[in-house]
């Protein structure tokens, strides 16, 4: 992704229509060559946390926790470095894109400090997720 590229973007929202419980330690998740994923209102995608920092295309993600499956309300353009919020709250930023379930879904890979599910974070069905603009990682 390219800064001096980059405008003012819509704020992505949707809720959430499933929970997740699960932690894994050797999820072995890879980080999709993308900066940047195009949504479509209504598609579902997971979120899932992790403490991974590296940004490299085809680094392993193994320390994963899993929030839940999301139902996006707007069309938009989710950047690494946005911005998560959880019923208003932020949580982390996106760090990237898994394509292993791909075309049923992403995997949106969270940064957060730990790795976290869920009920940890309190979530029910029908919870707002946001994803704001922010500053992608280096």
């Amino acid at each position: 992704m390219n800064p001096a590229e980059d405008g003012a973007k819509r704020v992505v929202h949707g809720q959430l229509v499933k929970i997740l419980t699960h932690r894994l330690d050797r999820r072995g998740m890879v980080l999709e060559p993308y900066a940047s994923r195009c949504v479509r209102r209504g598609e579902v995608h997971e979120l899932v946390t992790t403490d991974h920092t590296d940004t490299a295309a085809g680094a392993r993600v193994d320390r994963v926790g899993f929030l839940g499956f999301v139902e996006l309300a707007c069309a938009g353009v989710l950047d690494r470095g946005d911005t998560v919020l959880v019923a208003g709250r932020p949580i982390g930023t996106v760090l990237g894109f898994d394509g292993c379930h791909f075309p049923n879904h992403y995997n949106i890979l969270i940064r957060t400090p730990r790795p976290v599910t869920g009920p940890e974070l309190s979530l029910t069905p029908e919870t707002e997720i946001r994803f704001e603009a922010g500053t992608p990682p280096r």
